[in-house]
């Protein structure tokens, strides 16, 4: 078994959709048959203080908690030949900071190629207009990546998606101090 796969369990499943601006977010119920919009969040782009998590993620954190998640699905933006670009280096550095806020769960980067425009698409074809969709396309874009997730561990009873690693780089110990052998360096 590769080392990102992962056996599906029963439990309520999260989808975040990041953006520049709002964050969507998206739930699914235990058994993982129907994807459903929770909210979209304003992203908060202050540099938070030490030790702490910008409100968006603090929003999810709670989320996860009081859903009692098993996973969550952090949409990672790819272009249409499937390679990434700058927004999919931000899903990237977002989901990683949601993995350390939310850990033990586990956060699993889906492609979420086209679910914008399969979202505006819906909000259009359920009879929302064009200018009410902001308020909701990154929620209903949440849906979207989220079902996608649902479909794809019923068809292969693994979790879809790259696993992201909760734990920072570790790095080998760091000289401090004096000249290397005169008593006065120290390793940290």
């Amino acid at each position: 078994m590769p080392r990102d796969a992962e056996e599906v369990v029963r439990g309520v499943r999260l989808a975040v959709d990041v953006g520049s601006v709002r964050v969507g977010l998206a739930t699914s119920d235990p058994d993982g048959l129907v994807a459903t919009p929770v909210a979209t969040l304003a992203r908060d782009g202050r540099k938070p203080a030490a030790g702490q998590v910008p409100a968006d993620v603090a929003q999810i954190v709670h989320e996860v908690g009081e859903r009692g998640a098993a996973v969550v699905y952090v949409g990672l933006p790819r272009h249409l030949s499937g390679t990434e670009g700058a927004a999919s280096g931000a899903a990237r550095a977002y989901a990683v900071q949601l993995a350390q806020a939310v850990a033990p769960v586990r956060v699993r980067l889906v492609d979420e190629r086209m679910s914008t425009v399969s979202a505006h698409q819906a909000l259009h074809a359920s009879g929302r207009s064009g200018r009410s969709h902001r308020q909701v396309v990154d929620q209903a874009a949440a849906v979207v990546i989220l079902q996608y997730a649902l479909d794809a561990e019923r068809a292969t009873g693994r979790r879809p998606g790259e696993r992201v690693d909760a734990d920072p780089p570790q790095h080998g110990p760091v000289a401090r101090g004096g000249a290397a052998g005169d008593g006065g360096t120290t390793l940290e």
